[in-house]
């Protein structure tokens, strides 16, 4: 909340209260010159603008806009109504008074839709709060022209609610599984992975094919739901990624940072926590490519956040909390040549340095990995069969029958709050991953002869569930769990 006070008495000063950043101490500067070259009289009396709560630190530039409106109205610019003092203002001012793109416009939207109030954003960002249906979201391009709507003299036009599910994505994917010579287990455990949200580990000499199967794999999974597209672009709009006019986030993320990528980047953090690449990619896929190269300490920060679907960062101040239920694709190398066990070239490591590189990944991190999968070598006939000989799957036809199973999770889940088997806990997997006898008998065995963790237990029967979606079986059979089995073979 903000508080202005325009007094008559002391000298002309103008103060902001309430623990404000730079960046918020910094408007009284464009508050001012903005609302000067918009003709207006700036009061030269002493001004306090108070931040409510006081207690806790104010950041960010969209406080300009509900500044300017509150020294406007204490200094009687124009009349107050009890319809407009309900209404929430947020958007950062340009020096010529116009309102600029600013982040977090969908979280203010979201919070005038709790408490059903009209809202004023900025027209570059006002698309994100028109998707909430039970308030009005005016889009405001200039100071002036909010100052001549509060007057009834000129009004500003609403947005119309925005229906997400009318919103269709047609942009262009820059890889296709069809593309991909061979590694037909290795889209196999592609698939899998993309119909349930499961985590997959590649790993393979270079050049077989495992950056290129992880960056095909945005075009088979399918577009976010409403509930899902406002969780992802809440995260992207806290961060300023949603482009100016964007309404909604309908595609998955896929995020690919370099494994230089910084502990606080990879993770989220600052003196003031920002969103990191886990939380960027929500709902999505997180991509490390070589992931050995990645330091330990960074790994091993993925632990918590594979497990709970959640980042915590603290700091002296403040304790925040971001959503990272991501999916991890991740490929290796064999060695760190990448040639151990080429069946034409020689590796030139010893095993000391073998050891060594497979060390960097650890087995709680492996642990926490569902499907495992071997990406050899591609073989010459496959690189220069013509099409006409075999005809490969395309990422369309892959993508149907993971929104099938999709869909059949989402029904299933939907109670519990959840989009996708891999998010199951244990008692969404006592009860949804029902398995025959047959298939009881079977894991029952693996356990015992693999001597697998209590954790490897839930997820084999996690994937299992999901293979059989895929298959639309009712429960889990057999086959599904040999086929998970299969996937849980150590490859680095």
């Amino acid at each position: 909340m903000v508080e202005v006070d325009v007094a008559s008495k002391g000298f002309p000063a103008f103060n902001i209260v309430g623990l404000p950043t730079k960046a918020v101490d910094e408007s009284r500067e464009r508050v001012r010159t903005a609302l000067i070259n918009s003709d207006f009289d700036f009061p030269a009396k002493k001004i306090t603008v108070n931040l409510a709560p006081a207690d806790l630190p104010k950041g960010g530039a969209a406080y300009d806009l509900p500044i300017a409106v509150g020294i406007l109205i204490a200094s009687g610019a124009f009349e107050w109504k009890e319809k407009d003092s309900s209404a929430i203002y947020y958007g950062e001012l340009s020096l010529d008074g116009s309102l600029r793109h600013t982040k977090g416009a969908l979280l203010a939207g979201e919070f005038a839709n709790r408490r059903k109030r009209t809202i004023f954003l900025p027209i570059l960002c006002a698309n994100e709060a028109a998707v909430f249906e039970a308030i009005k979201v005016f889009p405001v391009r200039n100071i002036g022209e909010l100052a001549l709507h509060l007057r009834n003299e000129k009004l500003i036009k609403p947005l119309k609610p925005i229906d997400v599910t009318d919103l269709v994505e047609s942009a262009s994917y820059d890889f296709d599984l069809s593309e991909i010579a061979g590694q037909e287990l290795a889209k196999r455990a592609l698939m899998i992975a993309a119909a349930g949200g499961h985590n997959l580990l590649m790993s393979g000499p270079p050049g077989s094919g495992k950056t290129m199967l992880a960056r095909a794999l945005p075009s088979v999974l399918p577009i976010l739901n409403k509930e899902e597209s406002l969780a992802v672009t809440a995260i992207y709009s806290a961060a300023g990624l949603v482009g100016p006019g964007e309404a909604i986030i309908r595609r998955r993320p896929y995020r690919s940072p370099h494994h230089s990528t910084s502990l606080p980047g990879l993770i989220g953090g600052g003196s003031h926590p920002i969103p990191g690449e886990i939380s960027l990619a929500h709902l999505g896929v997180l991509f490390l490519d070589e992931m050995a190269e990645f330091s330990r300490n960074i790994l091993e920060a993925l632990r918590q956040p594979l497990e709970d679907g959640v980042v915590v960062i603290s700091r002296a101040a403040e304790r925040i909390g971001f959503p990272a239920q991501f999916m991890l694709v991740a490929a290796v190398n064999p060695c760190p040549c990448g040639y151990l066990g080429h069946p034409r070239k020689e590796c030139r490591c010893s095993l000391r340095e073998v050891g060594r590189y497979r060390r960097k990944i650890s087995g709680p991190i492996l642990d926490r990995i569902d499907l495992c999968v071997n990406v050899p070598a591609v073989e010459v006939e496959k690189l220069v069969e013509s099409s006409g000989v075999a005809k490969r799957q395309t990422s369309a036809e892959v993508r149907k029958e993971i929104e099938v199973a999709r869909l059949i999770q989402n029904d299933r889940l939907k109670q519990s709050g959840m989009f996708t088997n891999a998010q199951m806990k244990n008692k969404q997997v006592k009860q949804f991953g029902l398995m025959t006898p047959e298939a009881e008998k079977l894991l029952a065995l693996a356990v015992a002869k693999y001597d697998l963790s209590a954790r490897s237990y839930f997820r084999l029967i996690k994937v299992g569930r999901t293979i059989a979606d895929l298959a639309r079986a009712e429960k889990v059979e057999a086959n599904h769990i040999a086929e998970a089995l299969q996937f849980r073979e150590r490859v680095f």
